[in-house]
């Protein structure tokens, strides 16, 4: 069976004896006291093979798979393989076992898989073990037995295979196939993460992160995540920048937290393409950069992120980092709104509220808006309780105004405040009632809605609501006009010309009046004028 490929050496210095051959085929293999020659080496391990010796049938079987100093061949490999383990060879019955698992080189045969690393596990054999192992956990050539999957896993994993040991700490975290016992999950997944298996190092971070397994100490799951994030796992890499981001069991460091988000990012992790969007976007240990940003939201918005989606979607919406373009937006916030993010939904309900990046369509709108209006959203509550109380997009229903407004109302939305106050102030929806009312328009006033404070305003001037107090309806009449209220700015200068709640003062009364008036008010240009005249008389006098 020579390759005739194989390079010949002196055969003055060849070894004749198949164990220094196979000996010798081992060191041009590995490196070990010769130059590494794999070509020299399978020369070795086939003339060792070719009499009879096992070890060696199995080396060159293996030169063979992999395509090691010959050309890969999977028939000669499964050859070789069956020669060795007629004769009990272990390694080549876990081999033989691994190509009819896979079809490599013989037919797909799961059951022959299975009795040829049970040969070679019965005889200790650690890599058979884990792999007889992993057909009871996927029921391959087996019934699946989870339970006998972790007894074969125990074997090899008391042998020291980092694999198994990792299994095995999954097995008995999550109670899979085996009781679940946290302490000994810490104590196979610490076996497994020292031998430098990044995944076991990633969740024993995990464990002493959360707490669940071992006592919280964020100092153990960054020695841990970071171990892993070196082996370039880009979960670790993820939730490591996190650490530096918050100052978690390390000092806080931003240019840290973005450099480990970066490397994430970098091998694709959705989570990480969004930090790191979010770092270029407040400039967090990096430059901000909206160019940036939308890169990496985009990315992450393409692997399915809800949230990156939401955000690329503001970001088209708002011409940040990107040309504006509200069908882009629209695009982004249905994928978003589909996974069922609240904030997507509703921007999505206002952008077919107001056919933004889309047809108007008033049914989209109270559909997506109720659909975040459910989850909790004040602004989607807010904006339902509108479309049925002006009944535009949906029959004019005060009962559901007043339900959606109260919703929002007691989640602090100001506007919404304010909508309640007038239908209780109107009995829209519900019984008048001209304390709630009012209830209503200080908070809403106190959190700067100008609509509000000129209400109380008047509320205060007429004794209407509420008892006459001129000084409360200047307060609230100042607010509003401040924010350039007409209606406030118009009764304002009717306060200073009137001295009510003021003392008497015409230049302040002339000012808001010619503010008012600026706007529009042909109210406030009649005061105006009257009170020019009078300030002329009194020049004249």
């Amino acid at each position: 069976m020579a390759n005739e490929n194989l390079k010949k050496i002196d055969e003055s210095t060849e070894p004749t004896e198949a164990e220094e051959q196979f000996a010798l085929g081992n060191k041009y293999y590995d490196g070990e006291g010769l130059p590494q020659d794999t070509e020299k080496a399978a020369y070795w391990y086939t003339k060792a093979a070719e009499q009879g010796y096992a070890a060696a049938q199995n080396s060159l079987g293996f030169c063979y798979c992999k395509g090691d100093g010959v050309p890969q061949d999977y028939e000669k490999a499964v050859y070789w393989f069956d020669k060795a383990a007629e004769q009990g060879n272990a390694k080549a019955q876990n081999n033989l076992g691994i190509c009819y698992k896979n079809g490599e080189g013989v037919p797909q045969d799961y059951e022959k898989a299975v009795y040829l690393l049970i040969k070679s596990a019965e005889q200790g054999y650690a890599m058979a073990q884990k792999n007889i192992g992993n057909c009871y956990k996927d029921g391959k050539g087996v019934p699946q037995d989870k339970e006998k999957a972790a007894d074969w896993y125990t074997k090899a994993a008391e042998q020291g295979n980092a694999v198994t040991q990792f299994n095995l700490g999954y097995y008995y975290y999550n109670g899979e196939g085996i009781p679940q016992d946290y302490e000994k999950a810490v104590y196979w997944y610490t076996k497994s993460a020292e031998q430098g298996d990044d995944t076991a190092q990633y969740n024993l971070g995990n464990i002493y992160y959360n707490g669940q397994g071992a006592p919280k100490d964020y100092a153990k799951a960054v020695y841990w995540y970071s171990k892993s994030a070196e082996q370039g796992n880009a979960e670790a890499q993820c939730i490591l920048g996190f650490c530096y981001e918050n100052g978690l069991g390390v000092p806080q460091d931003y240019e840290k937290t973005a450099y480990w988000y970066a490397k994430s990012a970098e091998q694709g992790d959705a989570e990480a393409q969004h930090n790191i969007g979010v770092c270029y976007d407040n400039g967090i240990g990096v430059s901000q950069d909206y160019e940036k940003v939308a890169y990496w939201f985009t990315k992450s918005a393409e692997q399915g992120n809800a949230l990156a989606q939401y955000i690329i979607g503001n970001f088209y919406n708002n011409g940040k980092g990107v040309p504006q373009d509200y069908e882009k937006a629209v695009y982004w916030y249905a994928k978003s709104a589909e996974q069922g993010s609240v904030n997507a939904q509703c921007n999505l309900g206002y952008n077919y509220f107001n056919g933004f990046g889309a047809p108007q369509d008033y049914e989209k709108a109270v559909y997506w808006y109720t659909k975040s209006a459910e989850q909790g959203n004040a602004n989607a509550q807010y904006s339902l309780g509108n479309i049925y109380y002006n009944g535009q997009g949906a029959p004019q229903d005060y009962e559901k105004a007043a339900y959606w407004y109260n919703k929002s109302a007691e989640q602090g939305n100001a506007n919404a405040q304010f909508g309640l106050g007038v239908c209780y102030e109107n009995g829209q929806g519900m019984p008048q009632d001209k304390e709630k009312a009012v209830h209503w328009y200080v908070k809403a006033a106190e959190q700067g809605s100008d609509s509000a404070q000129f209400i109380l305003g008047l509320f205060y001037y007429n004794e209407q609501e509420a008892p006459q107090d001129y000084e409360k309806a200047v307060y609230w009449l100042t607010k509003a006009a401040e924010q350039e209220n007409i209606g406030a700015q118009f009764v304002l200068g009717l306060c200073y010309t009137q001295g009510r709640g003021v003392p008497q003062d015409n230049e302040k009364a002339a000012y808001w009046l010619a503010k008012s008036m600026e706007k529009g008010d042909d109210q406030a240009r009649e005061y105006l004028n009257q009170l020019e005249a009078i300030r002329s008389e009194e020049n004249n006098v």
